[in-house]
């Protein structure tokens, strides 16, 4: 152990230790030289701005340039159809010639979707679930129906369409919603000839019509088989509805209608 010490004191010692250190800075300096050298570091071509370019653009300018390029493809509603919306390397980035820059187009074409079901469902409801489809509300309009804003129908290029139906990705659909108010109007029913029980059941049943006023000329023995022979309003050629609460006078007679009033 005295004799290593003495010798990690000596001239010798201390030559032997600097060569090397020495050999190993060298082998690391000559190794980043000529890694540097081979890889051209330093040096290369900036990679030019593409994003927002038509593909035809993007891509002269990068066979001008010496590049090589593929290109994938995505929707984006917003964006017309074939240009560039990312590229990789980021531009300005210094790349070598021959090098693969990577782009991402937008689709001339839109996938197409499934359009979900939204009918009977209130209009914000109906529009979140579009939006998650990536589908748009176009225009919308009412119609009579006692539940307002609710969803009564789905339009697309004005025609009404189905849960499930195919439809491209993007598209802009019309919603028919209810007005909260209900009919204004509705039918008026045929009730001469129905026996009075019968014509009392129409009008209870047709949604927003009353029983008026009912007379007869001759007395009415048994309610029950009498016939109606007129009512006043009637339906004629020019008038078929009528507003809601409007009231329907019965003129009734005992038995069955014999023939014209």
């Amino acid at each position: 152990m005295n004799k290593f010490g003495v010798y990690l004191k000596t001239k010798s010692f201390r030559n032997t230790l600097l060569l090397a250190i020495g050999s190993v800075i060298a082998v690391v300096l000559i190794a980043f030289f000529s890694l540097s050298f081979y890889t051209n570091h330093g040096s290369g071509i900036p990679v030019p701005i593409l994003k927002g370019l038509t593909v035809e653009n993007a891509t002269k300018i990068l066979e001008d340039q010496g590049f090589n390029y593929k290109i994938d493809s995505i929707f984006v509603s917003d964006k017309p159809p074939g240009t560039i919306v990312e590229q990789d390397p980021d531009p300005g980035t210094s790349v070598k010639e021959n090098r693969t820059i990577y782009l991402t187009m937008v689709s001339i074409l839109a996938p197409n979707v499934s359009l979900p079901a939204i009918e009977q469902t209130p209009y914000i409801s109906a529009a979140a679930t579009l939006a998650s489809y990536g589908l748009k509300v176009g225009d919308t309009t009412y119609r009579a129906d006692i539940a307002r804003d609710m969803v009564l129908e789905v339009k697309f290029s004005g025609q009404p369409i189905k849960p499930g139906t195919k439809i491209p990705k993007g598209s802009k659909l019309d919603l028919v919603l209810g007005n909260g108010a209900g009919a204004s109007e509705v039918d008026i029913p045929d009730l001469v000839g129905l026996s009075l029980n019968e014509a009392k059941f129409a009008i209870n049943g047709s949604g927003g019509l009353v029983l008026g006023i009912i007379q007869s000329k001759v007395p009415i023995t048994d309610s029950s088989s009498a016939t109606v022979v007129a009512q006043d309003p009637v339906k004629r050629d020019s008038v078929t509805k009528v507003s809601i609460g409007t009231r329907i006078n019965l003129t009734i007679t005992q038995g069955k209608k014999d023939g014209p009033n």
